[in-house]
């Protein structure tokens, strides 16, 4: 069932994450499809539709993380919550390897949602390669 986000929220949603994916941070003009307003606290687990719990999702993203809200991080083996793109920013949590085409958790959040979300698939890396090749990657304004 889906639910009536306001166009004016929409927009705001889109302006706060430069029209990227606030996980895996592709920008949505290089993909041919659209992207998704995503509940980043499920709306199944009562997470509310309000400004603070919303983000922009691929929908590779959106359809991995489903209505989970932690993860195992793989170096410790811990359960930890994944990354919240509204309360935490994206470059304490991740970076981008050597070449700008493998995300890189640098703590156990960022760890845990890049394996949970199979944001490094090989599928990803390859098309991230031909989007430095065209000058197009990595975004230049990460929130």
């Amino acid at each position: 069932m889906s639910v009536y986000i306001s166009v004016d929220l929409q927009r705001q949603i889109r302006g706060r994450f430069s029209n990227c994916c606030a996980y895996c941070q592709t920008a949505e003009s290089l993909i041919v499809t659209t992207f998704e307003i995503e509940h980043i606290n499920p709306r199944s687990l009562g997470g509310a539709k309000t400004f603070e719990n919303l983000c922009l999702s691929c929908p590779s993203c959106n359809r991995y993380k489903s209505s989970r809200q932690t993860a195992i991080d793989p170096l410790s083996q811990e359960l930890v919550p994944l990354f919240h793109p509204q309360k935490q920013k994206w470059l304490e949590e991740f970076n981008w390897g050597e070449d700008s085409t493998e995300i890189i958790g640098i703590t156990a959040i960022g760890r845990a949602t890049i394996a949970a979300l199979k944001m490094n698939r090989p599928e990803l890396i390859r098309v991230r390669r031909m989007w430095v090749k065209m000058g197009e990657h990595p975004p230049t304004s990460i929130t």
